[in-house]
């Protein structure tokens, strides 16, 4: 007889596991799973950088012959079609479990009950929908390229406790401290891409790679750069055949530009325009096109801002360095074009927490 208590217990261990896998397995959803027998946990696994082998995979393959009779707890509805590697139903059924316990349904059409269906067949108990809210947040990239075509986008903005970015002569160096810069690399590790303009490259030259954390997988490096200003010669430039890095143009980047940024190695996207602008849709669905379930947007204002006029920002990270600055110095946020209050945006607080002498708040928009 099942136990509600244990089974959200031994899934909250798989859901652990999964976030494991944040920004190191897209276009795969990060997936958890634990193999519980007679009490004990015989087996865990989650899903390898670059989407391989699956959680399931990896935690039959340290039970052994101890998966036969034990519960399978699995983040998300095992995979029932034929990928690059077998379905992952195939392998809980090969094992003889006696139990599958999901948290989600797969929205992939592929799959999408049929995991489930596939092992009711079989004769393997299955129970469902447990801890399915903290699920669907921790895998909100993977469901949303699936369902609407798009990443789910946090914005990050670190600002003074007044909103400047910067002095009026453009010093920015440094509002937070340690350990709020630290937690940015954090972010960036648990995200498929980082994302800045052509303003903020141009003015701050950045690396945008995950630094002090070890060997780890390197987000993808994307600046959204019209006209392609942004030199060859930068440190993007530069390391793009070490590290992935991404230009998104409009139609008219000149030519010598495109062939100098493909000779780095970096990937080149042509996006649409909309009134001399590139279009920020048709960049956000072309990146979930190439696989990008989670992208971390690091500036600047005018970015920042065209992307939550948009509705395309889905939660905000908020770093507010304990310092003033004034009214002269550059605002974190470009223009939004409101004329009343009642027009304002109003995401919802899901969590603040001091970080030093700073703090990090997490807002979540809603989109009707």
């Amino acid at each position: 007889m099942s136990d509600p208590a244990q089974d959200r217990a031994h899934m909250a261990h798989a859901l652990r596991l999964a976030a494991r896998g944040l920004g190191n397995v897209w276009p795969n959803p990060a997936v958890g799973c634990v193999l519980v027998r007679d009490g004990v946990i015989v087996g865990r696994g989650w899903t390898q950088p670059g989407g391989r082998p699956h959680a399931e995979v990896r935690a039959l393959e340290q039970a052994g012959p101890l998966a036969e009779g034990a519960t399978a707890y699995v983040t998300l509805e095992p995979c029932a079609h034929h990928g690059q590697t077998p379905p992952c139903v195939n392998a809980l059924i090969a094992a003889k479990v006696a139990r599958v316990v999901t948290a989600l349904t797969d929205p992939d059409p592929r799959v999408s009950g049929q995991g489930h269906f596939i092992l009711r067949v079989a004769g393997i108990a299955v129970t469902e929908g447990v801890l399915e809210t903290d699920a669907t947040a921790l895998n909100a990239g993977f469901l949303k390229r699936v369902t609407q075509r798009l990443p789910f986008v946090t914005l990050k903005l670190a600002a003074s406790l007044d909103g400047r970015t910067a002095t009026a002569t453009g010093e920015s160096r440094w509002i937070t401290g340690p350990e709020a810069r630290r937690k940015v690399h954090a972010m960036r590790l648990s995200h498929d891409a980082v994302m800045v303009g052509s303003g903020t490259a141009l003015a701050d030259d950045p690396d945008l790679t995950v630094r002090d954390m070890g060997a780890v997988r390197q987000p993808v490096r994307i600046v959204l750069d019209r006209s392609l200003k942004h030199s060859p010669e930068s440190r993007l430039g530069r390391t793009a055949k070490d590290h992935p890095v991404w230009l998104l143009h409009g139609p008219n980047a000149p030519e010598p530009a495109r062939k100098a940024w493909l000779a780095t190695g970096a990937t080149l996207l042509e996006i649409s325009e909309t009134n001399g602008h590139l279009d920020l849709q048709a960049a956000l669905q072309a990146l979930a096109q190439k696989g990008l379930t989670r992208i971390l947007s690091e500036g600047g204002a005018t970015v920042a801002a065209a992307l939550v006029k948009a509705g395309l920002v889905d939660e905000l990270a908020l770093f507010s360095g304990g310092v003033l600055i004034g009214s002269e110095g550059h605002s974190s946020l470009g223009p939004l074009s409101l004329l009343k209050l009642g027009e304002a945006h109003r995401p919802v607080l899901r969590e603040a927490a001091a970080l030093g002498q700073d703090t990090l708040s997490r807002w979540a928009f809603t989109h009707s």
